[in-house]
């Protein structure tokens, strides 16, 4: 069976010549090719500074790093995203707490933060040294409130936008480090571009740049002014290899050229399933008018029912016997083993919870043709008459 997928790459023969230069030059990793990337996801997102990773979770790793996040500091973010937003912080050394979502936009909600901040304030408890913010399915928290609290309660803001990048908030490009110190961005295959794999960390501070750019290649410093020793470096800190290669960087470099019009493309597919799916006994997904997402999932959710998830179960299999390349996004990170070990339970984030049992995210990315929208239409038409019917 031909299944289509819910997010899918499109390799062009642009992206393809662009490889093949960097293949044919004399350098396919540390080259002049991953700096003209960097400065030109910079420039399109207005931020002073970009370092490209080899994955979004190396990109966040460094950001905890350069912000100085270690064992006993708290690091906060959403329980709606993918382990790696957490685990970043763990990796440090830092515990790790929630902050439950928006109904509406199924973001960090804004309110229940400054709830828990004053909680924290109010009793003594431990408040973060950052907060993780996610833009889940493309579309930014609302920064702004985040950014206030954050000046208010004294600790540092990266966003995770891995899902983000090509969308905006208050008409500005996401990434361009108004309202945090660092921003996340993911170029993984399922993404809104590809490098491959990789991650982009941009900010608008040199010295978190500087200190991310170290780490990044094992704490190792090769600037020297010895001209009668030129092979000498110096490890000036522990470090990593999270470098992206110059073939991965053409590819990006080639895929930007399309980010605008891939997003835009996103629009209009979002806006025919928001037409086509008027009057089904499901809820499809709110979009703020402070933000442009980047659409990178359309997550609907399915009707109440019995709120254990038994009718989105069954609608994720009729759809996938149909062809139907569904998934969800995303089992909520307070629920997995490790983090119950932690001392995370069930029930500590309703909102996040409840948005879990009914989610399904439909196909969409930038070459999805109508027709093949139209494919998904048809089977979620009749998947739902098979799961009420069950």
């Amino acid at each position: 069976m031909n299944i289509l997928p819910y997010g899918r790459q499109e390799i062009t023969q642009a992206d393809k010549e662009s490889v093949a230069r960097v293949l044919q030059s004399d350098f396919i990793t540390q080259g002049p090719v991953v700096e003209l990337f960097e400065s030109s996801i910079a420039s399109y997102c207005g931020s002073a500074h970009a370092l490209a990773v080899n994955s979004a979770t190396s990109a966040l790793h460094l950001a905890c790093l350069a912000l100085e996040v270690g064992p006993g500091d708290n690091v906060w973010t959403s329980p709606n995203t993918f382990v790696a937003s957490a685990n970043c912080a763990r990796l440090c050394g830092a515990e790790v707490d929630f902050v439950d979502i928006d109904p509406r936009t199924y973001n960090l909600c804004a309110d229940a933060l400054a709830i828990k901040l004053k909680a924290a304030s109010d009793s003594g408890g431990v408040l973060p040294k950052v907060l993780i913010a996610v833009h889940f399915a493309g579309q930014s928290c609302d920064m702004l409130r985040i950014s206030q609290l954050a000046d208010e309660y004294n600790f540092r803001v990266i966003e995770d936008a891995s899902h983000a990048i090509g969308g905006r908030y208050l008409d500005k490009p996401i990434g361009n480090g108004e309202y945090s110190d660092i921003c996340v961005f993911s170029l993984h295959p399922v993404k809104i571009i590809t490098t491959g794999e990789g991650g982009l960390a941009l900010c608008n501070e040199r010295a978190l740049h500087e200190r991310m750019k170290l780490l990044r290649t094992h704490g190792v410093n090769k600037s020297n002014n010895d001209t009668d020793e030129p092979w000498r470096y110096q490890q000036t800190t522990l470090g990593l290899n999270y470098r992206l290669t110059d073939i991965q960087a053409a590819l990006g470099l080639s895929q930007l050229e399309r980010l605008d019009a891939y997003v835009a493309r996103r629009h209009e597919l979002a806006s025919r399933y928001d037409a086509e799916l008027t009057g089904m006994d499901l809820t499809r997904p709110y979009q703020s008018s402070d933000s442009y997402s980047a659409l990178h999932l359309y997550p609907i959710l399915s009707s109440s029912k019995n709120g254990q998830g038994d009718e989105r179960r069954q609608l994720y299999h009729a759809m996938i016997n149909q062809g139907i390349g569904v998934n969800v996004h995303y089992i909520p990170v307070h629920s997995q083993p490790y983090y119950q070990a932690l001392g995370h339970r069930l029930g500590d984030y309703p909102q996040a919870e409840a948005y879990y049992n009914r989610t399904l995210s439909l196909p969409i990315f930038g070459s999805m043709k109508n027709q093949e929208q139209d494919r998904v239409i048809e089977a979620l038409l009749a998947s739902q008459h098979l799961a009420k019917a069950a």
